[in-house]
C-alpha cells in the first residue's frame, strides 16, 4: 500500500477491524518510510448481474435506480434514507443469491414491491400504481382487492 504522504511503497498493518457486518475491513496503517499513520478500508467488489429490460435491452445494473425508485415511492411518507438503503442491500442480496449473470428488470421490481408492502401501505401502492402499469382505475383497484390481505387498511376496500 503506497503513502499517501511520501508515496513510499511499504506500509505495515497495525490493526485490523471487520465493519459493515463484515462487508469491508477497517485497517490501519504505518509507512516504513516517513513513519506517519493512516487508514485503508477494503471492501469485496462483486460482479452484479446485467439486466435485462422490457423492451429487449440490456444493462448493466445500477443501485442508484433501484434506490431513486423507493426513494419516490417514500416521498413525504414517516420512511428514512437508512430504511430505504436496507431495503436495497436486502435486494442486492437477494440479487446475488441467484447466482446469475442475468436477469429481469421485473424480477427486481417485484422485490420492491414485495419490501415496500412491509414498509408503508402507501409507498406500496405509489409504486404498484407505476410499476403495474393498469390501464385504468377500477383494473388497478381489482388488483389491490385481491392483495388485501398485504396491506394495513384493507377494510376500506372491499
Amino acid at each position: 500500500m503506497n503513502c499517501p504522504f511520501c508515496l513510499f511503497k511499504d506500509s505495515k498493518v497495525l490493526d485490523s477491524r471487520l465493519i459493515k457486518s463484515g462487508a469491508s475491513i477497517r485497517r490501519r496503517r504505518v509507512c516504513h518510510s516517513c513513519e506517519r499513520r493512516f487508514t485503508t478500508y477494503e471492501t469485496i467488489e462483486l460482479s452484479m448481474p446485467k439486466i435485462f429490460k422490457k423492451d429487449g435491452r440490456r444493462e448493466d445494473y445500477n443501485r442508484d435506480k433501484i434506490f431513486g425508485g423507493l426513494e419516490k415511492a417514500c416521498q413525504k411518507l414517516p420512511v428514512s434514507p437508512k430504511q430505504i438503503e436496507n431495503i436495497v442491500e436486502k435486494i442486492e442480496k437477494k440479487i446475488l443469491e441467484l447466482n446469475k449473470s442475468e436477469i429481469r428488470s421485473r424480477l427486481i421490481g417485484n422485490f420492491m414491491m414485495i419490501h415496500l408492502k412491509d414498509l408503508h401501505p402507501v409507498a406500496y401502492i405509489r409504486f404498484a400504481s407505476v410499476y403495474t402499469s393498469y390501464e385504468d382505475i377500477e383494473e388497478f383497484f381489482n388488483y389491490l382487492k385481491e392483495d388485501q390481505k398485504h396491506l394495513f387498511f384493507k377494510d376500506q376496500i372491499q
